[in-house]
């Protein structure tokens, strides 16, 4: 059978007054509808609750069972209804992004900042990974959405524009090529020893797609943008980063300049599960994002 609230609101209003009058006014309800209610429940579960007399109004032995039951339902369908309100109202949820670690480190802590402020109840999950396990987190669920610099349009992901990255130039600041006053070619690039991120990432992809036939003098490759960093202020080497990934090499001694080479824009895609809405917090968070692109 189906109990409704209704039900289980008048027959835990009833065992605590022990009254029909009393339990009816409690419940806002004439004394013949709420009657009803009690009948109902009993005739739909084909067992007494209640012992009526002119005098009292008691539990039976199968009332009793059934109170704790009830007192658990109503308990947890409060916590239920608790819960939802807290959502819609963004007092409580959870959020969780996948994204490049450039984007993570450089532009994601101020617009957290301010979605924090707005909404402190709301548990946040960052994964900074790589464009492939970003997808791969959105694909399964683990991640509401992502910020990739793969578009994955796909029968169950969908992928829009986010934002483009350009690319500069860092080398140290007495390097031969801050004094170029031409605009710097992939020749004048290949001249020079060269420090490269690891071939798994999304700058590495895009600077073989532009250069391409030119070979470049890999001095080594290195898996973070920091020890990339540490290695041209040494002077063991140049490279080529996205303009999102500039806040690193902010250094003493470290000169970048902006390149202008065919091909070399890398652009970023918010990817997310296609057909599926986002929960209200996921929603709040990928509207500032949306309206906070750098």
């Amino acid at each position: 059978m189906n109990i409704s609230s209704r039900q289980i609101d008048a027959f835990l209003a009833l065992a605590a007054q022990r009254s029909f009058t009393r339990a009816a006014a409690q419940c806002h309800l004439s004394q013949p509808a709420f009657s009803a209610l009690i009948r109902a429940l009993e005739d739909g579960l084909g067992l007494r609750l209640f012992d009526r007399s002119t005098r009292h109004v008691d539990l039976t032995a199968e009332g009793e069972n059934f109170l704790a039951a009830a007192r658990r339902i109503r308990a947890e369908m409060d916590n239920a209804l608790a819960t939802m309100r807290d959502a819609a109202s963004l007092r409580r949820g959870r959020v969780s992004v996948a994204l490049l670690p450039s984007l993570a480190a450089g532009w994601l802590p101020g617009v957290l900042a301010q979605y924090r402020a707005a909404h402190p109840g709301i548990e946040i999950d960052i994964a900074d990974v790589l464009s492939e396990p970003c997808i791969d987190r959105v694909a399964s669920g683990h991640a509401d959405f992502a910020l990739a610099a793969i578009r994955a349009d796909t029968p169950a992901l969908q992928a829009e524009p986010f934002c483009s990255d350009d690319f500069y130039l860092v080398c140290p600041a007495d390097h031969p090529l801050v004094r170029r006053r031409k605009p710097i070619t992939a020749q004048d690039l290949a001249a020079w020893p060269f420090i490269h991120l690891a071939r798994t990432s999304s700058v590495r992809q895009y600077l073989k797609a532009a250069l391409h036939p030119q070979a470049l003098r890999t001095l080594m490759e290195v898996e973070q943008l920091a020890t990339v960093m540490g290695m041209v202020r040494a002077g063991l080497g140049i490279s080529v980063v996205p303009a999102l990934t500039l806040f690193h090499f902010d250094q003493p001694g470290l000169v970048t300049r902006p390149l202008s080479l065919p091909g070399l824009t890398r652009q970023i895609y918010l990817v997310r599960r296609r057909d599926e809405s986002l929960s209200v917090a996921a929603q709040a968070l990928y509207a500032l994002v949306m309206a906070q692109r750098p």
